[in-house]
């Protein structure tokens, strides 16, 4: 199931917002070996000060087994503060109806192979229809997302291809950083759906609890 965590569900889901921080630390500083914030075994950065929307998947045990990290790009975000590298000296994306995909990730761990609900296709596919769906209900049209080469196949396997790319790819720890564009659309959600076999809303209602 899938929850939207900002400002305002924060509290209600502190539980959750943990167990996104530490699925990000072991995915991030231990397996991909990025130099990111880590403290009482959390990966937190300054980007999540800023109002965020989160979107993560928890299996039925109430686990963390997915995350997606979504910030407007109209001010500070991680392609212009971070990774502004690959941008080869060009300015930024600033839109109000762009927004900034980062911090996806899976535990791999907890995670199968497959297609089967509890697999990482799912999930990954499961994380993805909600985050546009989500940025497509607040009127935003693109997103632009640093990932790495896993990743960039992933996308196209799963019949979510970015449409263009900015900048040139930049070393980033043991793996390359590049930014990739995708549209926020139904063609695009439609095709994530028709590959993992998800048709039924995957947003859990935001009245209950975990």
């Amino acid at each position: 199931m899938i929850f939207i965590i900002d400002s305002p569900n924060l509290r209600e889901h502190a539980d959750i917002v943990k167990d996104m921080f530490r699925l990000r630390k072991r995915v991030f500083a231990d397996r991909l070996g990025w130099d990111v914030q880590i403290s009482q075994g959390m990966e937190r950065d300054r980007f999540d000060d800023l109002d965020p929307a989160h979107v993560v998947s928890v299996d039925d045990e109430g686990r963390v087994v997915g995350c997606m990290r979504l910030l407007q790009t109209t001010g500070p975000h991680m392609l212009s503060d971070v990774f502004s590298s690959i941008l080869d000296g060009e300015p930024p994306l600033r839109s109000a109806t762009c927004w900034e995909a980062t911090r996806f990730c899976v535990d791999t761990e907890r995670l199968v192979s497959g297609r089967a609900r509890n697999s990482i296709a799912y999930v990954t596919s499961e994380v993805m229809i909600d985050a546009f769906e989500f940025a497509m209900s607040a009127g935003v049209t693109d997103a632009v997302a640093v990932i790495d080469p896993v990743m960039d196949r992933v996308l196209k396997r799963s019949g979510n291809a970015p449409h263009g790319y900015v900048g040139t790819p930049k070393p980033m720890g043991k793996v390359t950083a590049l930014a990739a564009l995708m549209d926020c659309s139904e063609e695009r959600v439609n095709r994530i759906r028709d590959f993992a076999g998800i048709y039924h809303d995957v947003t859990q209602p935001q009245t209950v609890i975990a």
